[in-house]
């Protein structure tokens, strides 16, 4: 099987030709949904490869000390943090997540706001900068996601900060460390799909924004493309892999494209660094979002995105690992109705 030839942005040209680089970018959001980002400034992939090295050697002890409460109920984290692998599931890997820490002075965010809860790190001994470095490499990232969503609004026609107002003001945005250990056994039945292929993640699309995806060569990740058969992406070096996600599809009624992907085992361990942009927990991500800029459209309807992300990964997809999250601001009864046990 070949693999698909995603189409490449090279962000350093976004000073000298930025009328072309806002219109090849939305061409592949409308197309594909998946492309490929090069030349990131300040990104040092190699250095977080050795972060992901580091951190997954860490003994079980010391991990656990910064793990989920849905897995350590001695943990008081409950968003943010390590989680292990779960043996019998098809999602096979194991992981780190962490967003930007808002100020503890901070008195616009409600304190039962897990979206906002500060990241637990790993103990370090002083040899290996890893917080320092991941840290800033997330601001990097950050960064790079507002200059491809300046371009998208050039092309677009509208201000280029039509979207940057959503991630202004404390964006929940998540930067996962993850690892996918070969299976050690027979997989589960529900592991295992057409031609005798294994996952390690099933097939999905993405609930955010927009992912950035550092896939440090390994090859795995399969999209559904344009005919609908699902092609294997080849691994780009030095290179983001950019997909939309269900958010930003809805709110431009479907204009992007939300790409379903999934993630085969290869045989050997697997890493992956997967930014995943999201807008401030306040922000209105409503439908129709386009119609406030431009004359004539649908109606916008106004939604906080805090609302619409609890809702997705409580009730609507179910993930079991978030059932333990708070819904502090009754948002099932805001989308449900009252009286409802059962979703």
């Amino acid at each position: 099987m070949s693999t698909f030839q995603l189409p490449i942005i090279d962000l350093s040209k976004s000073k000298t030709n930025r009328d072309e680089l806002s219109k090849q970018i939305i061409e592949a959001l409308e197309s594909v949904g998946f492309l490929y980002i090069d030349n990131v400034e300040g990104i040092d992939f190699e250095k977080m490869f050795q972060c992901c090295k580091w951190f997954f050697n860490q003994p079980i002890d010391k991990k656990r000390k910064i793990m989920r409460n849905f897995w350590n109920p001695d943990s008081k984290n409950i968003y943010r943090g390590y989680f292990p692998v779960v043996e019998g599931e098809p999602s096979r890997k194991e992981g780190f997540e962490f967003g930007r820490d808002v100020s503890l002075e901070n008195k616009s965010i409600d304190p039962e706001n897990w979206f906002y809860e500060r990241t637990p790190w790993p103990e370090e001994d002083g040899t290996f900068p890893f917080k320092e470095f991941m840290q800033a490499q997330y601001e990097v990232v950050h960064s790079a996601a507002m200059e491809i969503l300046r371009l998208t609004a050039k092309a677009l026609g509208v201000e280029e900060t039509a979207f940057i107002h959503l991630f202004k003001e404390n964006p929940c945005s998540t930067f996962r460390m993850m690892h996918y250990p070969p299976w050690d056994g027979p997989p589960p039945p529900n592991a295992r799909i057409e031609d005798g292929k294994i996952l390690t993640t099933p097939d999905h699309s993405d609930s955010n924004f927009l992912t950035l995806l550092c896939l440090f060569n390994y090859e795995g990740l399969e999209v559904v493309g344009p005919d609908g058969n699902w092609i294997p992406v080849a691994p780009r070096e030095n290179s983001f892999v950019m997909n939309i996600g269900d958010l930003f599809s809805r709110m431009m009624n479907g204009r992007f494209k939300a790409t379903r992907h999934r993630v085969l085992d290869i045989g050997i361990d697997r890493y992956s660094v997967p930014f995943f942009l999201e807008p401030a927990y306040e922000s209105d991500i409503g439908v129709n979002y386009m119609s406030q800029y431009i004359k004539g459209g649908p109606e916008h309807i106004p939604e906080k995105y805090g609302h619409y992300m609890v809702n997705m990964v409580k009730y609507v997809r179910k993930y079991f690992e978030y059932k333990v999250l708070p819904d502090f601001e009754n948002v099932k009864e805001k989308y449900y109705g009252k009286g409802q046990k059962d979703i």
